[in-house]
């Protein structure tokens, strides 16, 4: 039987050479990083080169670098950390209605100490309202978070927008002799994708991971601007600068690294395998299945996203049937894809609550064929009509 995977998005598969790049820390150079003995040399040359390769992916200077184990945890350090850092001066964040929830549950966490949020809202395509983000900034904002692009339906935001949105703002502020208002934005479903410049984009935090760009389970990055007031939120060691202590997972991190230097080296010839058959899926069930409607922004879209909608069926009785083909998909977030409840994404760009169920989520990676693609539009047709055949509120147009 084909085995076709299309759940890209929750992680891809690691790169050969990134595995044989994390072997030799696995038992050869087994040393603690922090140590002063010979045994702790290698292992801190590598964190030090995986520094730097983190940091070139996203136009960083390694210094500005700081691991975690996993994007989630960036997120609530950068969401978390910054606002214990900068309480005494305000107690209000922004951030869009359509962010992954380890931004939006670690503002609810945050509220329970006494911190106020409002949402940004998203047209139907799922962009963010940038010229709406002014008028919610109060004097007492600390914090504006907004994705770089959506995990789910794979929408690219206009982030400098905000950013220069918020340029202004704190201009401003500066002048009223208030503290300028930091900008995050979780880039884990972009970095390693789409170029990432943090210079380009005017943030001043950035998370991304690397099991979005063909790297190992277990390592992540958070990228803080020289001059960001932040918080640990793990106390201990002087391990990452102070900023998270702790022993560092030396091989996931070395990996992390060589994917971020292979996706940079090789991010035009990925993507330009990608979109056309990205854009031949899309066309491709579109025409061959009735009453699918596209989620997400036609154009800007990440290149290895299709995210669909299929009238009267629910997404999970699709996916096992797409399962017993030998094409593994997902049926929206991987951190939300086990809820029964409706995408918040889909329902901030308008789908229908009862269409939301239908929705199945796509995500390419660099070694899929047309015929992969080919085969997955054909078996999903097969399977919608089945399904629909079985379905008591069908109704053929």
């Amino acid at each position: 039987m084909k085995k076709i995977y299309l759940d890209n998005a929750s992680c891809t598969p690691l790169d050969p050479r990134v595995f044989e790049a994390m072997k030799p820390f696995f038992i050869e150079e087994f040393g603690n990083p922090s140590t002063i003995h010979s045994y702790g040399n290698a292992p801190r040359e590598a964190l030090d080169n995986a520094r730097r390769q983190a940091g070139a992916l996203i136009n960083s200077a390694p210094e500005y670098i700081f691991f975690t184990a996993n994007g989630s945890e960036a997120n609530n350090m950068a969401i978390k950390g910054v606002c214990l850092a900068n309480q005494a001066r305000g107690k209000h964040v922004i951030f869009s209605e359509i962010e992954h929830f380890s931004v939006m549950q670690a503002v609810k966490s945050m509220e329970k100490t006494g911190f106020t949020s409002n949402q940004l809202k998203v047209d139907s395509t799922g962009i963010i309202k940038a010229g709406e983000l002014e008028k919610l900034i109060r004097d007492d904002t600390v914090l504006v978070s907004l994705m770089l692009a959506n995990h789910e339906i794979g929408t690219i935001e206009p982030v400098s927008e905000a950013a220069a949105v918020l340029k202004k703002v704190n201009a401003e502020r500066v002048a009223r002799k208030l503290q300028p208002v930091y900008l995050h934005t979780d880039a884990v479903a972009a970095a390693g994708v789409i170029p990432v410049d943090v210079e380009a984009l005017g943030v001043d935090l950035l998370s991304f991971a690397s099991s979005s760009f063909y790297g190992p389970k277990g390592a992540a990055a958070l990228y803080i601007k020289k001059g960001v007031r932040i918080n640990p939120l793990i106390d201990g060691g002087i391990q990452e600068g102070g900023r998270r202590a702790g022993l560092e997972n030396v091989p996931a991190i070395v990996g992390m690294g060589k994917a971020a230097e292979l996706a940079k080296a090789e991010m035009a010839e990925r993507n330009a395998k990608m979109e056309p058959l990205r854009d031949l899926l899309i066309e491709l069930i579109l025409k061959n299945i009735p009453q699918v409607r596209l989620n997400g922004d036609a154009k800007k879209r990440l290149p290895n996203n299709v995210n669909v909608a299929v009238e009267y069926i629910e997404g999970e009785s699709m996916l096992m049937w797409l399962d017993d083909a030998g094409i593994a998909a997902s049926s929206g977030s991987a951190c939300t894809s086990k809820a029964l409840k409706a995408s918040h994404v889909l329902l901030s760009i308008g789908v229908p609550q009862e269409v939301c169920h239908g929705s199945m989520l796509f995500s390419l990676n660099k070694d899929i064929s047309k015929a992969d693609i080919e085969y997955t539009a054909v078996e999903l047709a097969k399977i919608v009509k089945k399904l629909r055949e079985m379905s008591p509120l069908y109704k053929k147009s």
